[in-house]
């Protein structure tokens, strides 16, 4: 049984292409078993078709993903059926997917970081208006939700498995 996910940020040039490159590296080393299927979006229509930013491909690329084939693209409405998880990055696009989304999807929609009970944020914060660090961060703090929402994954395949 595939289990699909989608990351969702603004833009979909930052952080949930961050997130799809690094989850899927993830669950390539750690769980190839894991049928995932892995997509971002953004809700917003501000860069459909472009690739992600440069510097997230670079500080991505410095942790060995390869973002570079990635195209930004906005949620549409079949996205919220089609996909078990959509992930936001913070509660602004949180609550723009649940204004959206029909009802009997809403319970699909989690933000990012409750999957990394470890930080004392809520968001995974914007880089696009600062600097390279920025873009370090947003690694950093995906990376570590990215372990719990596989960790959640796995317990929920090996309670299927019983």
């Amino acid at each position: 049984m595939t289990t699909r996910i989608l990351f969702v940020c603004m833009g979909n040039i930052c952080r949930s292409p961050t997130a799809e490159g690094v989850f899927r590296k993830l669950v390539r080393e750690r769980a190839p078993h894991l049928q995932v299927e892995i997509d971002s979006a953004g809700t917003h229509a501000y860069h459909v078709g472009e690739p992600p930013d440069r510097r997230a491909i670079a500080a991505a690329e410095r942790r060995g993903i390869d973002l570079s084939g990635l195209r930004a693209r906005t949620v549409d409405e079949a996205d919220f059926g089609r996909f078990d998880l959509l992930v936001a990055m913070d509660q602004l696009n949180r609550e723009v997917l649940l204004d959206r989304s029909p009802d009997e999807y809403r319970e699909r929609i989690r933000l990012m970081l409750e999957f990394a009970p470890s930080t004392d944020i809520d968001d995974v914060p914007d880089p696009y208006y600062g600097g390279p660090v920025g873009f370090e961060h947003v690694l950093d703090l995906v990376e570590e939700a990215s372990k719990g929402l596989l960790d959640e994954l796995l317990a929920r395949s090996a309670a299927r498995r019983r």
